[in-house]
């Protein structure tokens, strides 16, 4: 412990787990030390599944022991399994515990990805009269000004022109003459295939790591006092240090990217890993800088280990998504968080905390979400994201339980995500039509539907698969507003050739559906 008053105390959240982030530019063991805190507020405000908790408290316990390693003094406020011993609430309340009992000269802090985070530890160090410097964070390759710079003048935003920018200014995939390689931007139309019909077949495993003395603490603590929280930690497996993660993503890289690109979107019951990559948890924790993520992949590009259209696929959701959804967030919050252009208020259905509906698509899902923290993007957008945006589910629950359920969940990625690609509730700002479909769909591009009850090409009836039925409730209902949209014409066009008794028909169905018809067991 440095001697006297502190220099600077570096505040380390959760997912800032970087070792060579801005906050230790010019660290000195002998005059500076680190703050983290395990609260239970993190854990509670929204209602954070087992899986989750124990990724993020052993994560950043690994990080305080690597940090103690190498000479620093760590200041770690613990849980423990029984609130009455460490009421700890909230990182506010903690710091200004902290901050009570030394004298810190400054606080130094990443800043937050969280917009509820930074505005309570600004308003602590106020408090306590500490000035606290708000820090860039530079794992990102866009800032948030150059996002607003980006954003100034359009008319609309589009993650396209976004990705194609980001792609000229960091060099990637690009050409001596300022084109991209191979000649396009976009790899689309060889990518996203189904799967044939008899599967994946044998697809290489991701690494699962044994949960060492730190994790097992750490899973004892949660399943203790975190014992009603949803989901299960029998399995978990995750990565909590950096070298862990720099051996999913070599696997990832040398094993699964071959076949990402076609193969990114389709889903198989039983399946629950793919071609996946399975690092945006370690990204988002920052265990792994998307600057080496790029590079791996550029890399198995050159020398020919993968075809460019899963290179490029696989990039631009690096490069591409995940910083413009990032920009995104911090361009509109707060008030992004509130929206609802659709006017969504029905109550998210109980099965979704259970998996206990007899749609098989949604029971795979939700089951392997409580049992891994993990669903792959189409999974998210087009089975769990499209029935509560079909069924008129308001936003801000729908958010809360994705945010709650994914060991990859923090605000700026997760919010951005579900409130405008997939529920629609920003009204077009983040994506340029509703991501809707039929059960037809989902037929398509998995094995679902074969052993379910109901069928993907009925609309009406109680065998009608319930997102057709509601996909056509959600046109009618929705059809002033989508037949503005020219990505929509032909869609609402095909509702307006529906007979008016089978439109009431659809619109009976689809309130029994919201009224609990799906309510039951699930499917065997």
């Amino acid at each position: 412990m440095p001697e006297g008053p502190l220099r600077h105390l570096v505040l380390v959240l959760g997912d800032q787990l970087d070792r060579a982030s801005s906050a230790f530019d010019g660290f000195d063991p002998a005059q500076d030390a680190v703050w983290m805190a395990e609260v239970s507020d993190e854990s509670t405000q929204v209602w954070s599944a087992k899986q989750r908790t124990v990724l993020f408290l052993s994560a950043m316990r690994h990080f305080a022991q690597a940090l103690r390693d190498e000479g620093c003094t760590v200041l770690y406020r613990t849980l423990s399994a029984s609130p009455a011993d460490t009421p700890n609430s909230t990182l506010a309340e903690e710091l200004t515990r902290t901050l009570h009992g030394c004298v810190v000269q400054r606080l130094r802090l990443v800043k937050p990805g969280d917009h509820r985070v930074r505005t309570e530890l600004q308003a602590a160090a106020n408090t306590c009269g500490v000035p606290l410097d708000l820090l860039p964070d530079t794992h990102f390759l866009c800032s948030t000004a150059e996002f607003a710079s980006h954003a100034q003048g359009r008319k609309q935003l589009r993650m396209e022109y976004f990705y194609r920018e980001m792609r000229r200014r960091h060099g990637v995939l690009m050409q001596a003459d300022g084109s991209p390689v191979g000649g396009e931007w976009n790899f689309d139309a060889d990518n996203r295939q189904a799967f044939p019909a008899g599967g994946p077949g044998l697809v290489p495993e991701t690494p699962r790591f044994v949960p060492d003395a730190i994790t097992q603490d750490v899973i004892t603590l949660v399943s203790l006092r975190f014992a009603s929280h949803p989901g299960s930690v029998a399995r978990f497996g995750w990565s909590v240090t950096r070298a862990q993660a720099l051996q999913v993503l070599q696997s990832f890289i040398e094993e699964r990217l071959e076949h990402f690109g076609r193969w990114q979107d389709a889903m198989w019951a039983g399946e629950p890993w793919l071609y996946h990559a399975h690092i945006s948890a370690a990204l988002n924790l920052k265990l792994l800088n998307p600057r080496e993520v790029i590079q791996a992949a550029e890399q198995a590009y050159a020398q020919e280990r993968a075809p460019l259209a899963a290179v490029e696929g696989f990039i631009r959701q690096v490069l591409g998504w995940r910083e413009y959804v990032r920009g995104i967030y911090w361009l509109k919050m707060p008030a992004y968080g509130e929206l609802n252009a659709l006017g969504a208020t029905e109550d998210l259905p109980a099965w979704f905390w259970t998996g206990a509906t007899d749609l098989r698509c949604l029971n795979d899902a939700i089951t392997q979400t409580l049992e891994h923290g993990y669903a792959h993007h189409i999974q998210r957008l087009m089975v769990t994201g499209l029935y509560a945006l079909l069924h008129g589910v308001d936003p801000r629950q729908v958010q809360a339980w994705y945010l709650a359920v994914y060991v990859d969940a923090v605000e700026w990625v997760e919010l951005p995500n579900v409130l405008g690609m997939s529920q629609f509730a920003d009204g077009g700002l983040m994506a340029s039509k509703p991501y809707v479909a039929t059960g037809k769909y989902i037929e398509r591009m998995s094995n679902h539907c074969a052993g379910c009850r109901f069928k993907p090409a009925q609309r009406t009836g109680e065998q009608a698969c319930p997102f057709t039925t509601l996909y056509w409730d959600f046109l009618a209902r929705h059809q002033v507003l989508l037949a503005r949209n020219p990505r929509m014409a032909l869609q609402v066009k095909n509702l307006l050739r529906i007979p008016p008794a089978e439109m009431a028909a659809i619109a009976d169905r689809a309130r029994a559906i919201r009224s609990g018809a799906l309510d039951s067991a699930p499917a065997a």
